[in-house]
């Protein structure tokens, strides 16, 4: 019998991880948000979340990991029950505080129940590549976007608004907010290329936020953000390493070669 549990959000991620343990852990998706190519054991919304969290208890889990896309979730007045009732001022107080601030306070709803919270790479640390070239080549050009990046990065980070930039020859051609990395992406296909440099074709940065809690909402990359990147006409992507998972590393590498792009896992401190 596990004593781990999955919470599960939509995408691959949750699968991914499931395929690196040698014992399968109990899976519970937040309801409305079924992960890829796995069925969950059970569900729960977040109206009902004391009695979910009794739940997990009495089936003997007590380690607990977050993996997967969810976005705030429309709460219904009608579904709470009294202890969670209880707890709707800290979650309301958490959400208008920001994303970050909500993933803390329910990290610190379930730690009271004595639950061990687990990052992706507690227990699947192949998913996050360490510091090196993963494929193709970069220039001095790149290495000076991928620096610009991080630090546009870093300072959007800073204020709770994304993850991720598009730079090509210093100029910030995009940054990610809340509608995410593809929309990021898609918008900078669409920029004209008189508005481009021609010099370097650019890159896509990802990295966590200065003041995530590494445990939970880690960054992920995917074998569809090398096809935007491409369809995007950048030359590849930057991410930091040991804060970004990537959900087939093989099969990412394996791409990217055949795209033409770099695949760097940049450390988090260099120049």
């Amino acid at each position: 019998m596990t004593d781990l549990a999955i919470i599960a959000g939509a995408g691959a991620l949750p699968a991914a991880l499931v395929a690196q343990l040698a014992d399968r852990p109990l899976i519970a998706a937040l309801d409305g948000y079924t992960p890829s190519g796995l069925t969950p054991d059970i569900s729960f919304r977040v109206e009902r979340l004391i009695p979910f969290l009794k739940h997990l208890l009495d089936q003997g889990i007590t380690r607990v990991c977050f993996a997967g896309a969810v976005q705030r979730p429309a709460l219904d007045p009608s579904l709470f029950d009294p202890l969670t009732a209880q707890m709707v001022p800290r979650l309301i107080a958490a959400m208008q505080a920001g994303d970050d601030a909500t993933l803390r306070e329910v990290l610190k709803i379930f730690q009271e129940f004595d639950l061990e919270i687990l990052g992706a790479a507690d227990i699947a640390p192949n998913l996050t590549p360490p510091a090196g070239l993963l494929a193709g080549q970069t220039s001095p050009q790149d290495a000076s976007d991928a620096t610009r990046a991080a630090a546009i990065t870093h300072a959007l980070g800073a204020v709770d608004v994304g993850q991720g930039a598009v730079v090509q020859a210093g100029l910030c051609l995009a940054v990610e907010t809340i509608t995410g990395t593809d929309a990021m992406l898609a918008q900078t296909a669409l920029i004209p290329p008189n508005l481009r440099p021609k010099t370097t074709k650019g890159l896509f940065y990802k990295a966590p936020k200065p003041t995530q809690d590494l445990r939970i909402d880690l960054p992920s990359l995917g074998l569809q953000t090398l096809e935007m990147v491409h369809k995007a006409g950048l030359g590849g992507i930057v991410f930091q390493a040991g804060g970004v998972i990537l959900l087939d590393q093989p099969a990412m590498i394996t791409r990217a070669k055949a795209l033409g792009l770099f695949l760097w896992s940049r450390p988090a401190d260099a120049p």
